[in-house]
């Protein structure tokens, strides 16, 4: 494989990767949770900036992408085993709403096939308390949809680093092109 080819399925992976990440910011603007908002941010300047440094022969740009795609696979490692309740982590923690926010997440009742018409109407009165309010069914529940969104970006960001290390190893400075 050719330095141009790796070059190719770079710019493809950072595009990916900007879609990715942008239909997750809707989903983390609608549960209120701002630290991943944050974040997002934060992930689509670095991957923006990424790829003009594959376009423009640009080492160090790729290389902060580089350093940044391992920062993005740990971020979601760490937000795949929040909403899984391991390593002594829970969903129910205000750590991703960096406690601003007295919100109630929209996913939680609104997720794909929920249906809370069912609900019994002698249920919890108090809907600012989120521990108390449940969906009596739902197709798939939010979390899930939350760590499916994790290994989604993971997977392209294992992908995206692969192809980032070949590129820089492939890449000379000082020619503004590939060996």
């Amino acid at each position: 494989m050719g330095c141009c080819s790796a070059r190719c399925m770079l710019i493809l992976l950072c595009c990916l990767q900007l879609i990715t990440t942008l239909e997750r910011q809707v989903f983390d603007f609608l549960g209120y949770q701002w630290a991943p908002i944050m974040i997002n941010f934060f992930h689509i300047i670095v991957v923006i900036l990424g790829q003009f440094g594959v376009i423009q022969y640009r080492s160090r740009y790729v290389i902060m992408y580089l350093l940044w795609t391992l920062l993005w696979i740990g971020w979601n490692v760490f937000v795949s085993c929040l909403y899984l309740d391991l390593g002594g982590l829970s969903k129910d923690s205000d750590i991703l709403s960096l406690g601003v926010s007295s919100h109630r997440s929209w996913w939680k009742d609104n997720g794909p096939g929920c249906e809370s018409a069912g609900l019994p109407s002698a249920g919890w009165h108090d809907q600012q308390n989120p521990e108390l309010t449940t969906v009596l069914s739902c197709w798939l529940e939010y979390q899930y949809i939350e760590v499916l969104h994790c290994i989604i970006q993971l997977l392209i960001s294992l992908l995206g680093f692969v192809y980032s290390c070949y590129f820089i190893s492939t890449f000379s400075d000082e020619e503004d092109s590939c060996k």
